[in-house]
C-alpha cells in the first residue's frame, strides 16, 4: 500500500475514533443534568468535578486524536483508560438487571472495541515534527 494511501487510512481512523469522543463530550454539554443525575446514579462523586473533568477529556483528548500530533499518543491512552473505566462503573453487564443485561453487553463490546483503536493509535501515531534543514 502507498503511503499516500496509507496516511490517509490513518487520519480517516484517527478521525472517526477521535469524533466519536468530541461530539460524546460536546453532547454532555447541551444535557448536562441528565449526565450528571447519571453519574450520580453510578455512584460516581463528586459529579460537580467529574463531568466537567468528562467532558474536557472527551473534547481535547477527541481533537488531539483526530489531529494526530503532539499529546495525540497520550491523549489516545488516556481515552482508553476512561473508557475501561466507564466500562467498569456504567456498563456493568454482570451486574445489570435482566431486561438491561443485552444492552450493557452490547455497549461494553462496544467500548472494548474502541478501546483496541485507541491502543492502535497510540502504538502507531507519528507525531508530525518540522523537517531539519
Amino acid at each position: 500500500m502507498g503511503s499516500n494511501v496509507q496516511t490517509i487510512i490513518c487520519a480517516t481512523g484517527r478521525t472517526l475514533v477521535g469524533l466519536f469522543f468530541l461530539l460524546a463530550g460536546l453532547a454532555k454539554i447541551g444535557d448536562m443534568a441528565t449526565y450528571h443525575a447519571m453519574m450520580e446514579n453510578a455512584g460516581l462523586t463528586p459529579t460537580s468535578l467529574l463531568l466537567p473533568a468528562t467532558i474536557g477529556l472527551e473534547i481535547i483528548g477527541g481533537l488531539l486524536v483526530i489531529l494526530g500530533r503532539k499529546f495525540a499518543r497520550e491523549a489516545a491512552l488516556l481515552l482508553a483508560l476512561f473508557t475501561l473505566a466507564a466500562n467498569i462503573f456504567l456498563h456493568a453487564f454482570w451486574a445489570a438487571p435482566e431486561e438491561m443485561r443485552l444492552i450493557q453487553t452490547s455497549l461494553f463490546t462496544k467500548n472494548i472495541a474502541i478501546m483496541g483503536a485507541l491502543l492502535f493509535i497510540a502504538a502507531n501515531v507519528r507525531p508530525h515534527t518540522k523537517a531539519s534543514s
